[in-house]
């Protein structure tokens, strides 16, 4: 795009004179508004699980989870600070649900996902069925469904939440309500809705209008079984590994509405260098290694989170074979016709 054009006191006067109606000349922020490539505040960053953890316990001693309803504390992305924002469109915390803890029932249109951290046994409610979270699972919260935690175990459940929340509030659309009760009642077994969709079947009256995945949680040993079929049955990519997309039964596209969610394995090595215009918040699941954003080289392992902003460079080098999970905005991009990638040094 071109620079913006000369100030001169004749169009100073004029600008100031319009601006008293809320009025601004296009051709003076032009070059800002549409940018020859993405411009974001979003910096690359990475967080160490072991500090935040030690930070979490600290929280379960001054709060608890229902009167703070959620206990959380919010990865803010350093260019973002004060946002609540981990990408311009992507919101992400840890969750701390002690022994006997609840996380009191609510709904909201914003869209959830959770990956467990750490522990094992704790529970998520999402209408009326609840499921057992274990280490690595991917669970899923679609907008307007209650839900709500519980640990009934005798050890601190620690999960990461995404949530599309300055999505939604950029578009004026979030709407939330408590249920009254800290737990909603159950009413379909534990597992049934991986029994009805998670084996390439479906119930023959299954609503394939749902905007959201029926299956609520995506178990870690699927997720891992799947990957290791994959190396045994061809190549790495360059770029990603063995890489997954979490997927709607129902037609095959993105698990949730408006967060895309994968799972990779990288093999012992370095990739080619990547780059793509979703920003995307990476969590490492075994291994660990180092990746490197544009000049930005984050050293990760189990557990601990990673930023890379929109169309930076990214590169991961690992000494042995290491899982990270990610997620991403890639879907609505996708919808709207804005994503693309670049493989390479291009």
């Amino acid at each position: 795009m071109s620079v913006a054009p000369t100030e001169t006191p004749e169009r100073k006067a004029f600008y100031e004179r319009i601006d008293k109606d809320n009025l601004t000349p296009l051709w003076s922020v032009l070059g800002d508004l549409v940018t020859p490539e993405p411009k974001s505040g979003c910096q690359a960053y990475g967080w160490k699980f072991d500090k935040v953890r030690d930070a979490m316990l600290e929280a379960g001693d001054l709060i608890t989870a229902k009167e703070a309803e959620r206990r959380v504390l919010i990865y803010e992305n350093p260019g973002l600070r004060g946002q609540s924002k981990i990408t311009t469109s992507l919101y992400a915390g840890v969750q701390l649900v002690l022994p006997g803890e609840v996380a009191p029932a609510h709904r909201h249109t914003q869209s959830a996902l959770r990956f467990v951290l750490e522990g094992s046994g704790a529970h998520t409610a999402v209408n009326g069925e609840k499921t057992i979270m274990e280490y690595g699972d991917f669970v899923i919260t679609p907008p307007m469904s209650w839900h709500d935690h519980g640990n009934e175990t005798d050890a601190p459940m620690f999960w990461l939440d995404g949530l599309d929340i300055p999505l939604v509030s950029m578009l004026d659309a979030s709407f939330a309500e408590s249920l009254g009760e800290d737990e909603q009642p159950i009413t379909r077994q534990t597992g049934q809705s991986y029994a009805e969709f998670g084996h390439a079947l479906m119930p023959i009256n299954a609503d394939v209008s749902r905007t959201a995945s029926p299956i609520f949680n995506y178990p870690y040993v699927r997720s891992r079984e799947t990957l290791e079929a994959m190396k045994r049955g061809s190549d790495p990519d360059a770029c990603h590994g063995w890489k997954v997309r979490y997927s709607n039964p129902l037609d095959g596209g993105s698990a949730m509405p408006t967060i895309s969610t994968f799972i990779q394995m990288l093999p012992a090595g370095t990739t080619m260098p990547y780059r793509s215009t979703d920003a995307t918040i990476f969590v490492g699941v075994e291994g660990g290694g180092k990746t490197t954003i544009s000049d930005v080289a984050i050293e990760w392992g189990p557990r601990d989170v990673f930023v890379v902003p929109s169309w930076k460079p990214v590169v991961h080098e690992v000494a042995s074979e290491s899982l990270l999970f990610s997620f991403s905005d890639r879907v609505v991009q996708e919808k709207l016709g804005l994503w693309r990638e670049r493989r390479g040094n291009v």
